[in-house]
């Protein structure tokens, strides 16, 4: 019976696209905040390069809120594409298929990595979530409590750090980056170091417990950046002693100013971003609706433009922004994945 309804949806489904051409000439994207800025910088070179086609739209929404879009049915009046920021969940490609999306394509584009980073002159940095959390956030557990984070110092939260004013330089709120930050190092650190077992203890709302593990100080001893890489780079030059969070990317092209930290002993680099091995990482997708390619013009030719070297590869614009490019051969895998119609 279930076999049926999912048959008679995709029909249903399929129908839709009657006279599609007409209806629509352009491809619309959503999701991610974090993609987005690389699929903005795709569409308009896309756009640029392909004068035949007209430039995709694309609009955030966030992961969940882009796969839901996604997932409401095929034809016109749906989007083409989700871009997200983590894969899709068993949950939401059954409720792709339940309203007809039946054939859904993954593409990797690369990773999301940041790198710790000081003035090279300074000694090696080992980093831990732990110590992170508690030199930046905004409430730290003493005694048993929660407190406003009483620390001045880096060596107040572990003695191996330097005996050195806190001073970090951390992605803004509006910047994709922000997120990778807050989950992969605030949220562990929080959990690591016991302080989520005091908020949960007081405090009911899960979204609560997570906002409260994830604030930041905000006493000027962590400092958002709104600007770009070269602005953190400039209050490192400035304040030898300060910590700065950089794209993977940048770092290596400043090697000669900057000196990288470990983080849980792994040096970050392409490989061990791409591994998973460096922990302050994650891959980034979009998704593709099958039955839209061939249909909505320009569709394929933006799905091939955006995992073409040109983009994607280790000298394209993506990794300029920051984007970790996967390996060469992972990225032949990607292309050749989409090529041969490749489902999940």
């Amino acid at each position: 019976m279930k076999s049926l309804k999912l048959t008679v949806a995709a029909l249903v489904a399929s129908a839709a696209f009657a006279g599609v051409a007409v209806a629509r000439d352009q491809v619309q994207i959503a999701g991610s905040s974090t993609v987005l800025p690389y699929a903005k910088i795709v569409a308009e070179t896309f756009g640029e390069t392909f004068p035949d086609f007209k430039t995709p739209i694309v609009e955030s929404g966030g992961s969940s809120g882009g796969l839901k879009e996604f997932c409401k049915g095929v034809g016109p009046e749906t989007i083409d594409i989700a871009n997200s920021s983590r894969p899709i969940k068993d949950s939401e490609v059954e409720a792709c298929k339940a309203a007809g999306v039946t054939e859904i394509q993954e593409v990797r584009i690369g990773y999301d990595g940041i790198v710790f980073a000081t003035d090279s002159g300074n000694a090696d940095l080992k980093l831990e979530p732990k110590d992170l959390y508690q030199a930046l956030a905004a409430e730290v557990v003493v005694d048993g409590k929660l407190v406003a984070n009483p620390y001045k110092k880096w060596s107040e939260v572990n003695k191996d750090l330097p005996d050195a004013e806190i001073a970090a330089y951390i992605p803004g709120e509006k910047h994709g980056t922000r997120e990778v930050f807050e989950e992969k190092i605030l949220a562990e650190g929080c959990k690591a170091s016991g302080a989520q077992d005091v908020i949960k203890a007081a405090v009911a709302d899960e979204k609560e417990q997570h906002s409260k593990c994830v604030a930041v100080r905000k006493d000027g001893l962590a400092v958002d950046i709104d600007g770009d890489y070269t602005e953190t780079l400039a209050r490192i030059a400035a304040n030898k002693s300060g910590i700065g969070v950089f794209g993977l990317s940048f770092y290596e092209n400043n090697a000669d100013k900057l000196k990288v930290a470990t983080v849980n002993g792994i040096v970050p680099s392409t490989e061990t971003i791409a591994s998973g091995e460096y922990p302050v990482s994650r891959p980034l997708f979009f998704y593709v609706k099958k039955a839209h390619l061939g249909v909505i013009p320009g569709l394929k030719e933006y799905v091939e433009f955006f995992t073409s070297d040109d983009m994607i590869g280790p000298d394209s614009p993506l990794a300029e922004y920051g984007l970790v490019a996967a390996p060469d051969a992972e990225r032949e895998e990607i292309r050749k994945a989409f090529v041969d119609g490749k489902i999940m």
